[in-house]
Formats: structure tokens, sequence, C-alpha cells
């Protein structure tokens, strides 16, 4: 069974400095039918105005991954990471027992476009922890590459749930697909560009949750950027 989500059913917040749009409920957006699904909380997608972004916050008991789409992202934390993320960057910070942290938009003049992603952590009071990974854009052409997993297989960043995370970059000439195992779910978030996902054509920002289904098919793939959450 495949359950589509258009973007423009999703949440939305402009702030002015933030324009945002939730996949599932988040700050005063609240969706009974759209609170996460399986470990997958939150994904934001954010627009941060130039200079502009989230003064110090803090966070509890969730792993938090950043994926950047244009533009540069700078964090701070209190476990003394600085760092700025950018396109092919996946960041990777697991809030524990307690973490306090910023982001900013590094650019004086350019927008930041980037999603923000929650997953329930499979065990609550870990260690708080940073992690933060580059993947080139070869390595997302015309292929599923793992990008967060429980083991940092493959060169991934490491999650604290029983959680897949890849991405893949497609156009009309390349097609990649994804066999689930029995009984595990998937989500599928279209970050740009348009795709087809077992035939059924998606956009930009469309969101789909996949559950009872053997293989995922990604095809005609048009400027596509495309990630596939495989999840308990």
């Amino acid at each position: 069974m495949i359950q589509i989500r258009k973007s423009a059913d999703r949440g939305h917040a402009n702030h002015g400095w933030l324009d945002s749009y939730h996949s599932f409920s988040f700050a005063d957006y609240h969706d009974p039918a759209h609170v996460q699904f399986s470990v997958l909380r939150v994904i934001n997608e954010d627009r941060v105005a130039p200079g502009e972004g989230f003064p110090t916050h803090g966070h509890r008991d969730m792993e938090i991954v950043s994926y950047v789409l244009e533009g540069a992202l700078e964090h701070k934390d209190s476990m003394g990471t600085g760092s700025v993320i950018r396109p092919g960057d996946v960041q990777r910070m697991s809030a524990g027992t307690g973490v306090r942290h910023s982001e900013y938009n590094a650019s004086k003049s350019e927008l930041v476009h980037f999603l923000q992603i929650w997953i329930l952590p499979k065990t609550n009071g870990i260690a708080p922890g940073y992690e933060q990974k580059h993947f080139a854009p070869a390595d997302l052409t015309g292929k599923l590459r793992l990008i967060a997993s429980p083991d940092g297989r493959e060169g991934s960043v490491t999650i604290h749930q029983d959680a897949l995370l890849y991405a893949t970059k497609l156009d009309s000439d390349t097609s990649v697909t994804h066999n689930l195992a029995p009984g595990r779910r998937a989500y599928i978030h279209v970050a740009r560009g348009t795709v087809a996902l077992n035939g059924t054509p998606l956009a930009a920002g469309d969101g789909a949750r996949i559950e009872q289904e053997a293989s995922l098919h990604l095809t005609n793939g048009q400027a596509a950027e495309v990630l596939v959450f495989d999840l308990p």
C-alpha cells in the first residue's frame, strides 16, 4: 500500500526570515493523521534568509539529521562542535540526555535551503553525539546511496535506531529499486525535481508512506533528488 501526500498538503509557516514546510506535526502545526510514521517524527523543509537562523535551543532524545540542498548552514552546539554544512554534507546530531545548539545561514547574501529530519531513537538517555559526512554528487547519481544507518556502514552517518536512510539523484535515463524486507515500511520524500514511484508521479515536496510492499521503483526522474527511508 502506497499513500501519497502532496507537497501542498503539508503544514506551512512563514515567519519572514524562515519559510518552513512540515511533513509531520511540528510547533503550531498539528494534524492527528500526520504526527509521525514509524520512527520518523519530523521532515521540515526550511528556507532561511541570509544571516538569519535559529538561536541556541535545546533537544533531548532525538536523532536529528540535516541535509542541505542549497547554500550553507552554520552549526554550533554545547558539545563544542562548530561546522558549516553545504550541499552533499549530511549532519547527524544525537540529542540523547540533552544538547543545546544553534543553526544560522552562514551567508549574508544567499538563502539556505535544507531538510531537517528527526528520528526517534531506539533507546533514550544516550550520550549526545555529532557526526558529519560528505557525499559527492557521483555517489548519488543513478544509485541509492546509504547516508545514515544504525552501524555506520558504507561510510554513512550512525543513527541510534533500526532505520536506513538513502539518497539518490535521478534523471530520465536512470532508475533505482529498493527491496523491503518482510515487515519493513518505507517513506519517500522528494527533495526536488519530479520522479515516479512504482509508476505514480511525484513532485518536489511530495511524500509517500509505504507498507506491505516488496519493492520500490523510482523511475522517470527529472532533475530529481529523493530520500528513501527504510523503517521498522
